[in-house]
């Protein structure tokens, strides 16, 4: 067969190559998580913050203490999980959360131990009280 006065020859075509829809996919996650996360703006570099290293700490009022040593109270009270829970079934009977403000030297399975317990009596999240502090710059 002749084509514009030449023979027509079967060239074969060249397949699409896997990685363009690769870097397609690629672009579009990068796009995507560029517009969902949640960019704080940063600190004015001329901004003094204040110190809180000379203020005295308290727990919350309404929260589990829990000592280095592992031991609970509850507004300066000692108490085991079971009297906590009845007092704070008291005023909330749903009991939907509990605070508990653990010591830094506290053993992590101590605390597991203890959020084990809490939940065994019905509490349905435990909320752990930390200190939260800013990075060194």
């Amino acid at each position: 067969m002749l084509l514009n006065g030449q023979d027509a020859v079967d060239t074969p075509r060249r397949k699409s190559e896997p990685t363009i829809a690769l870097i397609n996919i690629v672009f579009l996650m990068l796009i995507f998580f560029l517009v969902a996360a949640q960019i704080a703006p940063p600190l004015d570099r001329d901004l003094d913050l204040i110190s809180t290293s000379d203020l005295e700490g308290r727990e919350p009022p309404d929260a589990l203490v829990v000592s280095a040593a592992g031991e609970l109270s509850y507004r300066g009270t000692p108490v085991t999980p079971d009297q906590y829970v009845a007092i704070k079934r008291e005023s909330a009977p749903d009991l939907a959360g509990i605070r508990l403000v653990p010591d830094r030297d506290l053993p992590a399975t101590r605390l597991i131990g203890i959020g084990a317990e809490l939940r065994a009596l019905g509490v349905e999240r435990v909320f752990i009280i930390t200190e939260r502090s800013l990075p060194a710059s």
